[in-house]
């Protein structure tokens, strides 16, 4: 009954993180190529009271043995990488990637970042830069007068001046990496490099595995409400009929106690 009381206890603690996982999900719902999570759960011991096949005489061996278990744990939160879907903006720095890859981003202080936000804009020296400032990588600087810019599906920048002459500005390079579920999150839809992700691979977009990009359109999030409300029912249902393990276990061990009077 006291490992009940335990066991049920880890259970409620598992199913929480799967709420708040499910909560960041919903909440980031209209998030600009935000990815959703996954709450990744794992047993935890076993108690082996008896180990099947054990010998019950010389001729017979138990079919069966008598295990226990201690619980669950969230073993991670895997970010899940599919494809959301593609909205228009008509705005011309709006860049999706349709496919895989990131945007190589400087943070500066020699920090790099990847994301696949293509809202992109100009600053004040005629940077493409995204909406926290940081400037796209490789830098691309359109000219001064430009009168209308095109990214084409391959990356390649092109501007154009007054006098209606079409110049290439610069090509946008993106990057694959071997297990981008293992890029770390920090926030800002940003993610930063691990030992887990493997080095990020650049290149041209289209090629090599990349995806292609479009112009004037952005990748929305690919949370999808109805899927996450139906995983917050279960997850509170689970959450419940935890709580009603350790309620059994108290008033079993409130029985026991009464014995004596």
């Amino acid at each position: 009954m006291i490992r009940a009381l335990w066991t049920g206890a880890t259970g409620m603690e598992a199913q929480q993180r799967n709420i708040d996982v499910i909560a960041n999900n919903l909440a980031n719902v209209n998030t600009t190529s935000f990815k959703k999570s996954q709450a990744l759960f794992q047993d935890l011991l076993y108690q082996k009271i008896k180990s099947a096949g054990s010998a019950i005489n010389q001729e017979v061996d138990t079919p069966v043995g008598i295990e226990v278990g201690h619980g669950v744990t969230n073993v991670s939160t895997r970010r899940i990488f599919t494809q959301g879907e593609i909205l228009n903006t008509d705005q011309p720095l709006d860049v999706a990637i349709s496919g895989s890859g990131f945007f190589q981003v400087d943070q500066g202080g020699g920090a790099i970042g990847f994301t696949r936000d293509g809202a992109f804009t100009l600053n004040a020296d005629g940077e493409i830069v995204t909406q926290d400032g940081f400037r796209l990588l490789p830098n691309i600087t359109v000219p001064p007068g430009s009168k209308e810019i095109h990214v084409g599906r391959d990356g390649t920048v092109t501007a154009k001046d007054v006098d209606g002459n079409q110049t290439q500005v610069g090509q946008i390079e993106t990057t694959l990496f071997p297990n981008p579920a293992g890029l770390s999150a920090e926030g800002g839809n940003v993610y930063r490099e691990t030992l887990a992700s493997g080095a990020g691979i650049n290149g041209v977009p289209g090629a090599d595995g990349l995806g292609e990009l479009i112009s004037g359109k952005l990748e929305v999030s690919n949370v999808k409400a109805v899927e996450e409300i139906v995983r917050l029912i279960e997850a509170q249902r689970a959450y419940e009929m935890n709580s009603k393990s350790i309620q059994a276990s108290d008033e079993m061990l409130r029985a026991t106690n009464d014995l004596k009077r």
